[in-house]
């Protein structure tokens, strides 16, 4: 079936005016040129939040119940799409298989540009094929109509799964087959059709978003701290040590021997040090709340902000309850 859209229509495709000078400016003019059209890709990722924040719960919901997280995606797109997933086990301890990129081209297109990849529907359909109904897929494609992420979302949508599609074209032909389009209107690149610039931009800004805001929803951070890192090398050790600091108030010899008795387990040291709890009754405390530090120390009535653990009191409180 032919595509309504011809590459002139495409907003990425279409030439910048403010940029028709590329080739003759100096070097300085020419950075120039770049960044302020760069600037302009943080408000059109704004304008899009509404839309990206109900992906975000949807997802949330779905991971909570044992679904997974697909990303497909085609050049730059499969590219961006493969690192944010990637990123998401040291920082967050995600179990592998949650969050899954599938990029067109395989690994090999990791690194080199695989001809034709993009248009392969069949090898779309295919990265779909083992999605599930409780699991969620965002199509990235900056034009909206890449073969390879609409046979995907297909195949997703035919399998009871919801869909999202990330694009830069407010008339992508593929939002109608998305339960959500996350249109960044970045309009025309610096170098037409160079779709790694602004459109690649927007995208890494939105994958950056939606994937944080999905694990906080999931209580892997406290505050703004990672407090589901496990201390693999010395320097993980060592912020293991300074972001449970920030979360307690305690001090380090007080948080070194509260990792030890957690067995490392960051979490878990931080609900002792704030309820005044042994290890298995703040290890009970976190599975009855889902790992979520925060309600699990709301539960136990012991204070979540700032400042040092909780008075003996509460502690004392919360150790009954325990």
């Amino acid at each position: 079936m032919s595509d309504p859209q011809l590459d002139g229509d495409l907003p990425t495709e279409a030439r910048n005016p403010r940029t028709l000078e590329l080739d003759e400016v100096g070097t300085l003019d020419l950075l120039t040129m770049i960044n302020r059209e760069d600037v302009t890709v943080a408000d059109a990722v704004a304008a899009c939040l509404p839309v990206l924040a109900e992906v975000v719960d949807a997802a949330a919901e779905r991971m909570r119940a044992g679904g997974r997280i697909h990303y497909v995606g085609a050049g730059t797109s499969g590219r961006l799409a493969v690192l944010d997933a990637a990123e998401l086990e040291p920082t967050f301890s995600l179990e592998p298989g949650r969050v899954v990129a599938h990029q067109a081209g395989g690994t090999e297109a990791l690194t080199n540009a695989i001809e034709g990849a993009e248009d392969r529907a069949e090898e779309g359909a295919a990265a779909a094929a083992t999605v599930e109904t409780g699991d969620l897929v965002i199509g990235l494609a900056a034009s909206g109509r890449t073969p390879f992420v609409r046979a995907a979302l297909e195949t997703a949508a035919a399998n009871g799964a919801a869909t999202a599609l990330v694009s830069s074209n407010p008339q992508a032909p593929m939002a109608a087959v998305a339960d959500w389009h996350i249109c960044v209107d970045t309009g025309p690149e610096v170098v037409a059709g160079s779709t790694r610039m602004k459109a690649g931009t927007a995208q890494k800004l939105v994958l950056n978003a939606f994937s944080t805001a999905v694990m906080v929803r999931l209580g892997k951070t406290y505050s703004n701290l990672m407090v589901d890192v496990h201390a693999t090398n010395d320097k993980l050790r060592a912020r293991t040590l300074t972001i449970l600091r920030e979360a307690t108030g305690a001090d380090e010899d007080a948080c070194r021997q509260a990792l030890h008795a957690a067995e490392d387990d960051l979490k878990t040291a931080l609900v002792m040090l704030r309820s005044g709890l042994e290890p298995d009754p703040a290890r009970a405390a976190l599975d009855r709340n889902g790992g979520n530090a925060r309600q699990a120390l709301h539960e136990l009535g012991a204070s979540t902000g700032p400042g040092p653990p909780t008075d003996p009191a509460v502690s004392a409180r919360a150790d009954g309850e325990g």
